[in-house]
């Protein structure tokens, strides 16, 4: 009959429409999957910008030579190459192995990481602790680099020996404020190395803020003790965190963040200067194309570009990656440029 036939057409056309959803959501997850990356054909004085097509909140990253590694984010489990050389992106891919055995850990999955240029197969276990490490910074140092020092949420940070994979420490930061997102460095080399010939202690020493706690951390490692001093912190950028932050020669940048403002979340596109010798604060005249907080800032494998990755403004899905002369904002390295050209037309 009539009424059989269009019953028949309308459950195949509710059918279709399914299968037509399901791969629509295929294909949105093969998008993240492959990380489709977009130039953005636009001049913003100082900078070169690009848009990712994926959201990366919160990434976290490291140099290999002229790759930078970014290592998933906020609720995004792959993982990416950049080629600073090439400017291209290659994808990798991160998958959690089920373990069907009644011996499992509730706290322990095993993740299997595969893909990019080499076509790596990698395999890591991760184990769920009851600390709360959002927004945790970490870094490694001591005399022969062996000791991870790990600062987190509320005020608290802890010293690991990577040599014996022992926890050996832990302190209570003395501030008022409760610390994540912050910026936590290790002095510069240079400047480390003065400083310990002159004491003859092997005292390791780094650098924090956030918002407006600033303190500079120095850690005996002979006598497993810290001592802490309260560092200056401009009203600029006393209010913020989330900002992305590189430490050059005895500088800290800091780019973007965000701040409470009338019950209301903001985010910078500033750009600040802290001096480690002279204790200084400088906010640049210059700013970021576009306000950025939640992101990772990382120096080139010749330390001439600064790359940062991750959010935009809070409203953004796209994320973005930015990078930046480092000459720009540290005036030390328009001398050595220029003693590099006069050396070379002798």
């Amino acid at each position: 009959t009539n009424e059989g036939a269009h019953l028949r057409k309308k459950i195949k056309f509710k059918k279709d429409l399914f299968f037509l959803k399901k791969i629509k959501f295929l294909l949105n997850n093969l998008l993240r999957r492959c990380f489709i990356f977009k130039r953005v054909v636009k001049n913003f004085g100082n900078f070169n910008n690009n848009e990712l097509l994926i959201p990366l909140d919160q990434p976290q990253c490291v140099l290999h030579k002229h790759e930078l590694l970014i290592c998933g984010g906020y609720e995004q489990r792959a993982c990416y190459s950049y080629h600073t050389l090439k400017n291209e992106y290659k994808g990798h891919c991160v998958v959690e192995l089920i373990n069907n055995s009644n011996n499992k850990d509730i706290n322990q999955i095993t993740l299997l990481s595969f893909g990019g240029s080499n076509k790596h197969s990698l395999v890591m276990k991760y184990v769920n602790r009851d600390h709360d490490y959002f927004g945790v910074r970490a870094l490694i140092g001591g005399s022969n680099n062996h000791l991870l020092f790990i600062t987190y949420f509320y005020k608290n940070i802890s010293v690991f020996d990577l040599n014996t994979f022992q926890f050996i420490k832990h302190n209570i930061l003395p501030t008022n404020y409760d610390i994540g997102y912050h910026c936590f460095v290790s002095k510069s080399k240079n400047i480390q190395k003065q400083e310990i010939m002159k004491i003859h202690k092997q005292n390791y020493q780094m650098l924090l803020f956030c918002k407006k706690t600033g303190l500079s951390i120095e850690y005996n490692e002979d006598n497993n003790t810290f001592q802490f001093h309260k560092l200056y912190v401009c009203d600029d950028i006393a209010l913020l965190y989330r900002y992305s932050y590189v430490c050059i020669n005895d500088i800290i940048l800091f780019f973007g963040g965000s701040y409470w403002k009338r019950n209301y979340n903001s985010v910078s596109k500033s750009v600040y200067k802290y001096s480690i010798r002279e204790n200084k604060w400088t906010t640049f005249q210059n700013t970021l194309p576009s306000p950025l907080y939640d992101c990772v800032a990382i120096l080139s494998e010749d330390n001439t570009h600064i790359h940062i990755i991750g959010r935009g403004d809070k409203m953004s899905i796209i994320s973005i990656h930015v990078k930046t002369e480092v000459r720009e904002w540290d005036p030390s390295q328009l001398v050595i440029i220029c003693l590099f050209i006069f050396m070379k037309q002798k």
